[in-house]
């Protein structure tokens, strides 16, 4: 290296390393093997020229020659520990060394300027990412995924994308899948290729069965390996076929900037599950001058699309007849709830909503009857007994609904398989469901409509109602709080913005019969696949929508969770304080899986294996670095919700709840 000029950069201390041991250091943009040997320090290449093993992490041995070699961890080979020369006979010409200095403060090694950072095909890739949009991406970290990492961090010290390293993949997944249903623009779940891809299943199958935008990025064994039984080879396409709508292998002669925009497009549309596998070896190929990003100008249409025009009429007259109409909104209908409820003002008609679209118009709005089906209240079920139309704008008819098959029904959904999916409905009607909804208005207004105003009996049926909640609130067993009372604390504490993750189990079914949505919060659950353990990670995936998408700014995200949900991701609560996490977690602690032992005594089953042996849950928030109180009294429940929710960072809300009252 002589004439060249060096930079000088420290890689150890003097006292550290002892005679006759290595160490591996980073320094230039270069991995170092740091030898201490004979009174001497050496530097040179940390990669074994046979597999990259890291000399660093190898050790000085003598050998059969008498000699002392530094040898390879991996392999075996060996190198003279201060030359790097290898033993005759071996092919290889040993390993480059780098001149070193002893210093009073330290040893240094001099280096080259490090080159320029070279663009890659991973570059491509993620800033058409970032092009379309995708600015948050959750994920871990590993060794067959370092070269799009590396891509991804280049965006992110330039402000254009925030990542989020979590600590299980199938709570990346949750984030994405979670953050797809608050914005409609998918996030990126990113990971390993083996297991850390295949934990990412059962989020991605959430994302799919609700129709949520996500981005599963998943690394690969090097493309030479593939097939033949190498180290976590196994085949990601065929793992991903069934959940993701879009599934590709980027080779490295793939057209990557399309292979990214595929994905992505297709999540959108499509409303599921885009798909890459990133072969090791592709990850870090350069990019020619010729291959750019792309976004997607030019590549997306208004998907407000209008019904057809006798569908309208046809729909138009069943209603105008109708004297009892009840529309009832699912969560394909909140892009369209402002048209719903105009349409609703017009024909003075109670409106219900599914579970997932709870929150979509508040409980307080005069025409407002609440969620139907099993997690719902008494008043959609006694306008839905009592009503001779049924308007469902959004909904797909799940079992859970308590949506009557037999009344006659108008459907309205843009997706032509969600229309009569499980049964024949009345007029099935293919449009975006606010443009229907609208345009159903104005033709109303020519029509002589029949139906009567249910404004006052939405009222009373609402006081009925409320006085029955006001005396589960005051239920006492000795064994913990009644699940009404924490949502009636929680109906008064929470902001009128806030975005709400729920769980599953019994906190669930509590929370949709008790809480009342303003109609300007959000509501987030895993609705079809309805898979513990959701809440806390959805939670970090809206939190995250709070930092990049401006509509979310700003606003306080709350999750709530029974002890078996949040003993699933229960680590990912020092993610949230990593990050700063805004996030007010509310857990309802009964000691068991309540809703478990509720389904085995009304199967007339021994309750048998249902009990948890659980931590201190506010101790353990704490212990991680966050807010944590616990709750047995009324008295503690309203005052320590309110410190929870003001506290500018991750809190815990510890609630010994009663098992039987919800």
């Amino acid at each position: 290296m002589s004439g060249e000029t060096l930079d000088w950069h420290k890689v150890a201390e003097l006292d550290e390393l002892a005679e006759a041991r290595v160490k591996s250091a980073s320094a230039g943009g270069r991995s170092l093997a740091i030898v201490h040997f004979d009174g001497q320090y050496a530097a040179m290449d940390n990669h074994c020229p046979h597999q990259g093993g890291p000399l660093g992490e190898g050790s000085i041995e003598k050998g059969v020659d008498g000699k002392c070699w530094l040898r390879c961890p991996w392999h075996g080979w060996d190198f003279d520990p201060l030359t790097g020369k290898p033993p005759g006979g071996h092919e290889d010409s040993g390993q480059e060394t780098f001149p070193v200095e002893m210093r009073e403060d330290g040893v240094y090694v001099g280096l080259p300027p490090a080159p320029e950072r070279p663009r890659t095909v991973s570059d491509v890739m993620v800033e058409t990412m970032v092009n379309w949009g995708v600015t948050s991406v959750f994920g871990m970290v590993g060794h067959s995924n370092l070269g799009f990492a590396d891509a991804m961090r280049v965006q992110a010290e330039t402000g254009k994308l925030n990542y989020y390293g979590i600590r299980h993949e199938g709570a990346a997944a949750f984030a994405a899948s979670a953050y797809g249903k608050l914005t409609g623009i998918p996030a990126a779940a990113f990971t390993i290729a083996g297991p850390g891809a295949t934990n990412l299943l059962t989020g991605m199958w959430d994302a799919k069965v609700d129709s949520a935008p996500a981005l599963a990025l998943t690394g690969q064994v090097q493309e030479q390996v593939i097939g033949v039984h190498a180290f976590q080879d196994i085949d990601l396409e065929a793992a991903f076929q069934a959940v993701a709508a879009y599934s590709q292998t980027v080779h490295p002669g793939s057209a990557h900037a399309q292979l990214m925009t595929g994905a992505i497009k297709t999540a959108i549309l499509e409303q599921g599950v885009g798909h890459l596998v990133l072969p090791d070896n592709t990850q870090t190929l350069p990019a020619t001058d010729a291959q750019k990003a792309q976004g997607p100008k030019g590549r997306m249409a208004n998907r407000a699309v209008a019904p057809p025009e006798e569908d309208l009429k046809a729909a138009a007259e069943m209603i105008a007849s109708a004297r009892r109409p009840m529309i009832i909104l699912g969560y394909g209908a909140r892009d369209g709830v402002a048209a719903a409820t105009g349409l609703a003002e017009a024909l003075n008609a109670p409106v219900a909503t599914t579970f997932k679209a709870k929150g979509l118009i508040a409980d307080a709005h005069p025409l407002a009857a609440g969620v139907m089906g099993r997690s719902g209240t008494p008043i959609a079920s006694w306008f839905m007994n009592e009503a001779d139309l049924l308007i469902v704008l959004g909904a797909s008819f799940s079992d859970h609904t308590g949506i009557e098959p037999s009344k006659p029904i108008i459907q309205i959904d843009r997706d032509p398989m969600m229309l009569a999916k499980r049964h024949p409905v009345t007029l099935p009607v293919m449009g975006d469901v606010g443009v229907a909804a609208m345009q159903l208005k104005g033709a109303l207004e020519s029509l002589q409509v029949a139906g009567t105003d249910q404004r006052g009996e939405i009222g009373e049926r609402w006081a009925i109602w409320r006085q029955e909640k006001t005396t589960r609130v005051t239920e006492d067993n000795g064994r913990g709080l009644p699940a009404a009372a924490l949502f009636a604390a929680l109906t008064r504490l929470a902001p009128t913005d806030a975005i709400i993750a729920v769980d599953v189990g019994n906190n669930t079914y509590s929370f949709g019969r008790y809480f009342e949505p303003t109609g300007a919060q959000r509501i987030l659950m895993s609705g079809y696949l309805g898979s513990i353990g959701f809440g806390f990670p959805a939670a970090m995936g809206a939190w995250a929508a709070t930092q990049d998408r401006d509509a979310f700014r700003g606003r306080k995200v709350i999750s709530v969770s029974g002890d078996g949900g949040f003993g699933q991701y229960a680590m990912e609560f020092t993610t949230a304080v990593k990050y700063g996490m805004n996030i007010t977690h509310v857990l309802m602690n009964n000691s068991e899986l309540g809703k478990i032992s509720k389904e085995q005594r009304a199967g007339e089953f021994p309750v048998w294996q249902t009990g948890l042996v659980n931590p201190p849950f506010a101790g353990f928030a704490r212990a991680c670095g966050g807010m944590g109180h616990i709750v047995k009294t009324r008295e503690d429940l309203e005052r320590h919700l309110a410190e929870a929710l003001a506290h500018d960072g991750p809190s815990l809300v510890e609630v010994i709840t009663d098992p039987d009252l919800l």
